[in-house]
């Protein structure tokens, strides 16, 4: 079995790391190199940096901001938001990023995830999903980090996205982002039992509690994680002593 990972999420706006709630009344919290960098020296396996206003302007505006951290930063990187074309991710690559993260691109033309992973294999395509919970019980796909609908039934998209070649998945829980009450168990427990690529958990650690959780309760393999270290509530190397040593769960050191 592998180990699960431990993974800071930095949302970029305008050069800053902003936070908000459900996606939504952002805030700035830090300079985006400065906190990869501490993050990485607290023992960080992975680093997904989103450009969250790629959705306004049709491009992904971090390539001057990941060739920066990749000086300092030596953890697998992933880029994601406004990622539209083949061009886009050779840039984020040449970059220095290890990964990239599609979401609204993949739902407006599903086969960009097939062509994008045969150009430059799955282990290089996550596919980043936006799931918000409907009245009647089921999850629907969001796009334009989190501000539209789609018509689109999570769990049915999840094994698409697998089917296209995506490599990972990286599901963003809307209803709890950004809330510190805890991640989505049930969707997180869903969505990883139908598909047999890596699971990446995103959206609403408040305490360490929160990540032992999901990890014990699911079939994740990392948990994608913000307010918790952007806000100190507990380092990456606090944070990772609590699950080895207290929760006895088996992650990278």
């Amino acid at each position: 079995m592998n180990k699960t990972r431990i993974i800071a999420r930095l949302d970029v706006k305008n050069d800053f790391v902003i936070k908000g709630i459900h996606l939504e009344g952002l805030r700035k919290v830090g300079d985006p190199n400065a906190m990869a960098k501490k993050y990485y020296n607290q023992g960080i396996d992975e680093i997904i940096f989103m450009d969250a206003v790629a959705a306004y302007y049709d491009r992904n505006s971090l390539t001057h901001i990941i060739e920066k951290a990749c000086r300092d930063v030596f953890v697998p990187i992933t880029v994601g938001g406004g990622i539209r074309k083949i061009e886009d991710i050779q840039i984020a690559l040449n970059a220095g990023a290890d990964k990239t993260a599609i979401n609204t691109k993949a739902v407006q033309n599903p086969n960009f995830i097939k062509e994008a992973s045969e150009v430059f294999g799955s282990q290089c395509i996550v596919s980043s999903i936006d799931a918000k919970k409907k009245v009647d019980g089921q999850w629907e796909v969001y796009v334009d980090n989190g501000r539209e609908p789609t018509g689109i039934d999570v769990l049915e998209w999840v094994k698409e996205v697998e089917s296209l070649g995506a490599g990972e998945i990286m599901i963003t829980s809307i209803d709890k982002e950004g809330t510190k009450k805890g991640f989505d168990i049930e969707l997180n427990e869903l969505v990883s039992s139908i598909v047999s690529i890596p699971v990446i958990s995103s959206g609403g650690a408040g305490k360490k509690e929160h990540v032992s959780e999901v990890i014990k309760s699911t079939n994740v393999d990392a948990v994608s994680i913000a307010s918790l270290f952007h806000y100190g509530i507990a380092p990456v190397d606090s944070l990772k002593e609590f699950l080895v040593n207290e929760q006895k769960i088996d992650i990278r050191l």
